[in-house]
């Protein structure tokens, strides 16, 4: 089945990692790659997810009052049962909960993603086969480079002035498109006055 690709903000927003080894890691290393305040449970919480040192960590076992008013949460141990149980508790309390590698415990996935700045490229097969999603996530590799994550930045600060100086989307679409022909082509960000000059040009051609 596919999955709906919503993008959530995750910034300072709680969410619980429930496991302690390299599974959860590495997802305890996804939720931090975007922001999220982690909170880690297990009985034995790994070195590694101790150096990342921005998680949470409660040695204890899992308890179902541990299930509060988390954004989302992941089962990530190596117990069926037990992340089956963290499911149930998410789903009943509405909870989005990912149960690594049991799709049917699952009300969301982790796509594999590239990310530069602010841009955000995911890429999921409805759980069927991570490596498809992976060999999607290699292909966009060369697309994907910092100076897109750059130009995004760039096009977001002159979002106001660009709205201010036309009147249609049309417009807004055409001007963005060529700063970021511009960008690529030239293989760095556009001066200031370069991007008067597109606007104005743009504008001309209306």
């Amino acid at each position: 089945m596919p999955y709906f690709p919503m993008f959530i903000e995750l910034k300072d927003c709680p969410c619980l990692v429930v496991g302690g080894g390299s599974i959860a890691s590495r997802k305890v290393a996804v939720l931090e790659d975007f922001g999220a305040k982690v909170t880690v449970i297990a009985p034995e919480i790994s070195p590694e997810i101790r150096a990342m040192g921005t998680a949470i960590c409660l040695e204890k076992e899992f308890d179902e009052t541990d299930i509060k008013d988390w954004v989302l949460v992941v089962a990530a141990t190596n117990d069926a049962r037990l992340n089956r149980r963290v499911s149930k508790a998410c789903r009943d309390r509405k909870i989005p909960v990912n149960a690594v590698d049991q799709i049917e415990d699952c009300s969301f996935i982790f796509p594999a993603y590239r990310k530069e700045g602010d841009v955000v490229a995911a890429f999921s097969s409805g759980g069927q086969s991570p490596s498809v999603a992976q060999y999607l996530k290699a292909y966009m590799a060369p697309a994907m480079t910092p100076l897109l994550g750059e130009t995004a930045a760039c096009l977001g600060r002159i979002r106001g002035m660009v709205k201010q100086c036309t009147a249609t989307e049309r417009e807004r679409k055409e001007i963005y498109q060529a700063i970021l022909r511009l960008a690529l082509e030239e293989g760095r960000i556009p001066s200031e006055e370069e991007i008067l000059q597109v606007i104005s040009q743009s504008l001309a051609l209306a």
